[in-house]
């Protein structure tokens, strides 16, 4: 449980940092190629996990991060930064000009904008893509499964899912469902 903790919540916070600057960047400063690069974050969103496994695997192994909550962290955030920075990006186009406008005449720098003008307004925004951000972390089977190997860095799917018995008939169902129980109630608790 903590492992899934201390993963969910630093991939939920470096996904909303990262996301609220993109946005910003992606909904009110105008460059060439912007449409472009909406679309790409669209595309990478859509790969399945699957997909990119092997490569990823890969790619820990020689970074030296297999088995590590780094590892899922950075694993994890492919997945959930698009996403975030779709939501935030369409979220802060619909906020007015006019209070960025105000802001600037009254002197405000882009990070001042964002964080004291922008953020109070977002706060909806930011909570709903944190809480699926966080879901999603929370839940993740496919990479945890893959990139940890020892019961000290495993997250709570992988953990339940090892809970099993010999053969189908000494499978603890009772503690596999006591445990899905209990994994459920902080995601309750958070909605």
């Amino acid at each position: 449980l903590a492992n899934s903790a201390m993963i969910a919540c630093v991939v939920v916070s470096a996904s909303l940092l990262l996301s609220i600057t993109a946005s910003f960047a992606l909904a009110r400063v105008h460059f060439r190629g912007r449409a472009l690069l909406m679309l790409t974050i669209l595309s990478v969103s859509m790969f399945p996990q699957i997909a990119v496994l092997a490569g990823r695997f890969e790619l820990i192994r020689w970074n030296g991060i297999f088995n590590t909550p780094f590892a899922l962290i950075l694993s994890y955030m492919i997945f959930t930064l698009p996403f975030t920075v779709w939501v935030l990006t369409t979220f802060m186009r619909e906020l007015p000009i006019e209070i960025e406008e105000a802001a600037i005449v009254d002197g405000a720098s882009p990070w001042v904008i964002i964080t004291q003008v922008f953020m109070p307004l977002m706060w909806p925004a930011l909570v709903t893509t944190g809480l699926l951000a966080f879901i999603t972390a929370w839940n993740e089977f496919l990479f945890a499964l893959t990139f940890t190997s020892s019961d000290t860095q495993r997250t709570v799917p992988v953990a339940i899912a090892l809970l099993s018995g010999n053969s189908a008939f000494e499978i603890p169902w009772g503690n596999i469902m006591a445990a899905s129980v209990i994994v459920t109630v902080p995601v309750v608790v958070l909605v």
